[in-house]
């Protein structure tokens, strides 16, 4: 099992202090953590892209071109980049010169995303939006198989043999299928023969073990070889030097970016009892010390039939720079050893 870490890149409040962190000072220190990231030994680094103005990931690419040029190993990528709302021509143009500055360091992570900014921003009837992104993927694959592309669609103009360059260095560049829990997501996925990124942000992860199933039917089905078929999970988590600790600092952010969800979509106010529920043994959340957030990787690796990567969404407006450093540190140097062989 890999190990990584993603970012929605928030807009940072100083837990000590009630000190915004501008936003050129918290570009300063995403790139230190992608950096530290890479130091200390762990598998991959992915940054969301919102439209929002409590976060900074509009322009995920341009991101990704200043972590490759600060990296030398460490994988970096999309988580996700919303494609229902996007060219491919330009998003296959973009990851693939991301590939070539990174020496073929790139996974591209395509979904829908969770909220819908990007779509009356980019002109895009929210009606169409399962239609969007499968004929957008459609696309996107025939740019990746062939740099000569004859393609038509409704929502674009169509392709009549013109080239799409530069070419990555990866042949093929890795895209990623990004789903929530929509059984026909994961049968897309499995049919196209394609890795599945799982987004497990509330219920309990072996709920999930059914559609995973589903998937890797569908893939089976369609001829696809089972090494072919991965699995990663983008999840909410963190390590500190103690499970309370951890606890502690992540919950009053974690109320803030809740509590303005709930307001906008009408759901209940988030409490602390659901916080502490959600990071217990059989929750969403992977957080604690470095042996209670690797025991409980190995045992939802187990539940899902098997996982190939694991990301940790660290994303907090109420995180301290040091208090994320440190997660970091402690993620690559304690929790990765221990989860030596567990696939």
């Amino acid at each position: 099992m890999h190990l990584g870490v993603d970012s929605f890149v928030s807009a940072v409040t100083e837990p000590s202090t009630g000190r915004i962190v501008g936003p050129e000072e918290r570009m300063e220190h995403l790139l230190e953590e992608i950096a530290l990231a890479d130091q200390v030994g762990l598998y991959s680094f992915g940054i969301g892209e919102h439209h929002r103005p409590e976060y900074y990931d509009s322009a995920p690419p341009v991101i990704l071109a200043a972590a490759a040029a600060r990296t030398s190993r460490i994988r970096l990528g999309s988580a996700v980049a919303v494609l229902s709302a996007a060219d491919p021509v330009r998003v296959f143009q973009q990851f693939a010169t991301l590939d070539l500055i990174s020496k073929g360091r790139i996974d591209l992570v395509v979904g829908r995303g969770s909220f819908t900014e990007a779509f009356p921003l980019f002109g895009l009837d929210l009606g169409d939006y399962d239609l969007l992104f499968a004929e957008k993927l459609d696309l996107l694959l025939r740019i990746r198989e062939s740099p000569e592309v004859t393609w038509s669609g409704r929502h674009r103009p169509p392709l009549t043999g013109q080239g799409v360059y530069p070419r990555p260095l990866q042949d093929p560049l890795p895209i990623w299928v990004g789903v929530g829990g929509t059984p026909e997501s994961f049968v897309r996925a499995g049919l196209l023969g394609l890795p599945l990124m799982v987004a497990i942000i509330g219920g309990e992860p072996r709920q999930f073990a059914p559609l995973i199933d589903l998937y890797r039917r569908a893939g089976a089905q369609a001829g696809h070889a089972p090494e072919q078929l991965q699995v990663g999970l983008h999840v909410f988590g963190f390590v500190a030097d103690s499970t309370q600790a951890a606890a502690d600092a992540v919950y009053p952010g974690w109320h803030e970016m809740f509590a303005k969800v709930s307001r906008e979509r009408g759901f209940a106010p988030p409490t602390r009892a659901q916080f502490d529920a959600t990071s217990g043994p059989d929750g969403a959340f992977f957080m604690g010390d470095p042996d209670t957030v690797a025991d409980k990787l190995v045992r939802i690796s187990g539940q899902l039939g098997g996982v190939d990567r694991v990301a940790l969404q660290m994303t907090n407006p109420r995180l301290a720079h040091a208090d994320l450093l440190r997660g970091i540190e402690l993620l690559g140097t304690e929790v990765v050893p221990r989860l030596a062989g567990v696939s």
